[in-house]
């Protein structure tokens, strides 16, 4: 399955979290996975769910992993 960076995001606790823990092949919906916040949530795969916000957390953890500034601007 193709993973452009070695985390995914997921619905979980009413924020949209990171996770490393290996994609199921019917996708992550109702399990519990440890997100970049050290945190074991249980993903909420809904519509809504893409819609809150993003765990600052998990948000600095992925841009570290992806080798990315936290906060720079991506038009420069």
């Amino acid at each position: 399955m193709y993973r452009p960076h070695p985390f995914s995001w997921v619905p979980a606790d009413g924020q949209r979290h990171a996770t490393t823990d290996p994609k199921p092949r019917q996708g992550y919906h109702g399990i519990v996975v440890r997100t970049l916040c050290s945190e074991a949530l249980t993903v909420d795969n809904s519509d809504l769910g893409w819609l809150w916000p993003t765990c600052p957390s998990c948000n600095a953890g992925a841009h570290e992993l992806a080798g990315a500034a936290h906060g720079a601007d991506p038009a420069e």
